[in-house]
């Protein structure tokens, strides 16, 4: 994480997060470093299919369309977040944490981790094996080595 902290600030790149199953623990990482400020611009818990519209401007129809646990819907939320907040780079994450939630087709575990800036956009789907917090750390895990890639 020194290096990722260490790259952000050297190249002035801003981060903001939409984060739906992990609750606020990607932007928890993201700023455990003082100076994170220079770099994460904020985040938004966005749990209910309503915050994911009022706070990321996920557009209900992709919602309904799609899930809340979707690829479509994990590119918006990166795309929400960076732009509502003016951020160069935004993430987002959406899943099924556990222990329940489950629906078919979408088993615990699953989750979608995106990521969304000017040069580069890429959403990866996940199958963890794990319990609720170890998927939510598997999935904090996966945004940060794709800011990682983005930024290397």
């Amino acid at each position: 994480m020194k290096k990722l902290h260490r790259a952000l600030r050297r190249r002035k790149l801003t981060v903001a997060a939409a984060e739906s199953c992990t609750g606020g623990l990607l932007a928890s990482v993201l700023t455990a470093h003082g100076g994170s400020s220079e770099y994460f611009r904020g985040g938004a818990v966005v749990y209910s299919n309503e915050a994911k519209t009022i706070l990321a401007d996920v557009a209900p129809d992709l919602i309904h369309g799609h899930g809340a646990v979707s690829s479509v819907v994990a590119g918006a939320l990166a795309r929400g977040a960076r732009e509502r907040l003016g951020a160069k780079i935004g993430l987002g994450i959406t899943g099924i944490a556990g222990p329940g939630g489950a629906t078919p087709g979408k088993p615990v575990g699953l989750a979608y981790v995106a990521i969304d800036s000017d040069r580069h956009s890429a959403v990866r789907k996940l199958q963890w094996p794990f319990d609720r917090e170890g998927n939510r750390l598997a999935s904090v895990g996966v945004a940060l080595e794709l800011l990682e890639d983005l930024t290397g």
